[in-house]
This record gives structure tokens, sequence and C-alpha cells, in this order.
């Protein structure tokens, strides 16, 4: 069973992009770790953080992919699927700092001594336990979204409508976090790591296998995603896109497959959220923001919807480009992503990757049609029979 899912994941591009992944995942760490700091080929510490961010990133434009590209779901709300796996993270983080926090206290976390809370609240009990956070990194989105798509979508909420919903419910969670009575630290969040499974999160090796495993999660969801698309389900899944009249006619149960993948995209975005936050070292409301959730829209859009790796490239591209720009221009980078996410709309509506799959495409058709008219220029006609007088 395992080995036909793999199978049918598995095509030439996919491969490709694994293998990079996973060669990325061996080759920075080495180079942060086993070569001197003076060395050309060294990767300094704050490089593999950042680096380890963006593939945070393209995991969770990979997952806005699965339910936008092949769905037809424009969720404007994924940053909120982001930010609760990062919190769950935060919750195990901040429990593992016990009395070496600013006030001491063993069980209670700075903010909460701040603010004179008497006891740890009843959903920060057992997130001190790192399998306990982990499930709660994939159940507490799943679970949002669970709840938020059995009743939008057996409500045949659609199009814009939906989208615009899924911006309220992260707005609502932005102004929920903010309020210091949550119990998430308020405005300020969850910061001042000390420590994960034992391991300095602030150590050169953390850092690396932090990246490293951000790398892995990556290429795994990815093929996932592949499997997903590639499947019998997949098939159903793009018909759902482009006709969904049609597949209800045809008997199936499009709330239900939306519904499916609408939690599973809400669980990759988790963990991608999950792995964000040690390698920053914050997560707060500001997570939250409905800008974060269009700015992933972008990426998704730059690299290509509907296509799984163009997302992961439009990720890393726009958001190299961020930290460029925000440096050297940081009064004009709002108006050269609005600009870029312009100019792909016009000029390139299937994003990067899309258009060059377009492209090999119409060359193929070109290449195919011209052997199509050698072969028939070099039919000679049959010469013409004399009947017998």
């Amino acid at each position: 069973m395992i080995s036909g899912f793999i199978l049918r994941a598995l095509d030439g591009k996919i491969v490709i992009a694994i293998g990079v992944l996973l060669g990325f995942a061996l080759l920075v760490p080495a180079l942060n770790l086993l070569t001197p700091p003076d060395s050309a080929l060294h990767v300094p510490t704050y490089v593999v953080s950042l680096l380890g961010k963006y593939l945070c990133y393209a995991l969770l434009a990979l997952a806005l992919d699965l339910v936008w590209g092949y769905c037809g779901i424009l969720s404007l709300g994924h940053g909120a699927f982001f930010a609760l796996g990062g919190y769950a993270m935060g919750m195990y983080l901040m429990r593992q700092i016990g009395s070496r926090g600013v006030y001491g206290d063993p069980i209670l976390p700075d903010f909460m001594v701040f603010l004179n809370w008497k006891e740890l609240p009843w959903f920060w009990h057992g997130m001190n336990y790192f399998p306990v956070a982990m499930a709660m990194v994939l159940l507490v989105p799943g679970l949002l979204a669970f709840v938020f798509g059995w009743f939008a979508f057996r409500s045949r909420v659609n199009g814009v409508y939906l989208s615009i919903i899924t911006q309220a419910m992260t707005y609502a969670l932005l102004l929920a976090f903010f309020r210091n009575d949550m119990g998430f630290g308020g405005n300020n969040g969850l910061t001042d790591y000390k420590e994960i499974l034992g391991f300095n999160v602030q150590a050169d090796g953390t850092r690396a296998v932090l990246f490293a495993l951000s790398a892995v999660f990556l290429a795994l969801c990815l093929l996932i995603a592949s499997a997903i698309t590639r499947s019998k389900f997949g098939k159903v899944l793009v018909g759902v896109r482009d006709a969904e009249s049609r597949v209800r006619f045809l008997g199936y149960r499009v709330e239900n497959i939306k519904l499916f993948t609408f939690v599973v995209s809400a669980m990759m975005a988790g963990i991608a959220g999950a792995l964000f936050v040690p390698q920053v070292g914050i997560i707060n409301p500001g997570e939250f923001a409905p800008a974060n959730s269009i700015e992933v829209v972008v990426w998704t859009a730059v690299g290509g919807r509907g296509t799984l790796i163009g997302p992961i490239i439009g990720a890393i591209l726009v958001n190299v480009g961020k930290s460029y720009f925000t440096g050297a221009f940081p009064d004009l980078w709002l108006f050269a992503l609005g600009g870029l996410f312009i100019f792909v709309t016009l000029f390139l509506p299937k994003g990067i990757v899309g258009t060059v799959q377009a492209t090999l495409a119409k060359r193929k058709d070109y290449a195919r049609e011209a052997d199509k008219d050698a072969a028939n220029s070099d039919v000679k006609p049959e010469p013409a029979t004399v009947a017998a007088e």
C-alpha cells in the first residue's frame, strides 16, 4: 500500500524536486558545521536560519496550492493555520524554560507571572511533552479547518464569499490572540526560548538540524500532495475546481472532497508554522494578520498555482527579494510586491512554472505537427495503372 502510494506520487519533476530538497538538507548543514568560518564555502548560521525560514514559507505556499490550485478554494486565511501550528510549538518551547525565566517560576511562563496569573491554564497542561505538542501542531489547525469547512462547504459557500469568510476568520483570531487574558502572551507573544528536546535552540548544530528538518518535511509534504493530486481522487479534485456542478451531477459528495483537502492543507500549514517558530525565535499575533495570508497567495500565483513545485519556487524567490529590497529600498517594497502581483496576473497568469510548462508543451506540439507533415510529404503517390485495352 505504501509503495503504491509512493509510486503514484512520483514523476520526473517531483523526483528532481525531492532530490534537490534532500540534497540541500545535507549540504547546507555540512557547509555550516564542517567548514571553517573563513572558508569561501562556509554558510553562516544566520543564513542557515534565513534559508530555513524560506523553506517554511515554501511549505505554507504548497499547502495553499493544494486547495487553491487543485480544488479552486482561494483561502485568505491560511496564515491562521500557520500561526496556530507556531503557537503550539511556542507553548512547548516556553514550558522548556522552567525556572530559567526572568521571574524564576518553574511552572508559569514569565508573561503569566507578570500578569499575576496564579495557575497554569488548562490548555497549557501537557504542552511540556514534545509528542503532545506535536500532536497539537496537527490537531489544532486540522480541527479548525474541519469545523470551518464543515459549515462553509455544506452551505455551498464558494468564490469570493468563501475567501472573505476565511479572511474574517484569521482577523478574528488576530484580535483574540492580542488579548492578554487569552493566555498566549498578548501583543508580545511567546519568545525567549532556551532549548528544544534538551538542545540549545541558539546553537549552530540545532539551527542546522532545524533547517534540515524544514527541507525534509517540505519534501515529505510535496510527496503527499503529489500522491493526492495524481490519484483518482486528484482527478475528481480538479473536476471540482473546473466544473463543480458536473461533479455533483455524477454523484460525488463535493463537500466531503473539499473538506478532506482543506483539512490536509491546514495540517501542512501547521507543520510549517511549527518549524518556523524555533528558527525565528518568536511567535506573536502578527502572524494572524490578513496581509500575511494575502502574501501567500502572491507567492503561489508568482510560482504557478496548480503545479506543486511552482509555489515552492515562488515563495523562495519572493522572500529572497523581500529580504533584499526591505533593506535596500524599505519604502518601496510593498509597491514592488503589488506591482509583481499585477505583472504576473496580466502577463504570466499561469505563474513562472506554469508558463514554462505551457511553452514546452507548445513546442512539443509544434514538433509533433512538423514530424507529421514531414512524414506525409515523404509518402509518394502510387503510379497510376494503365487499363488493358
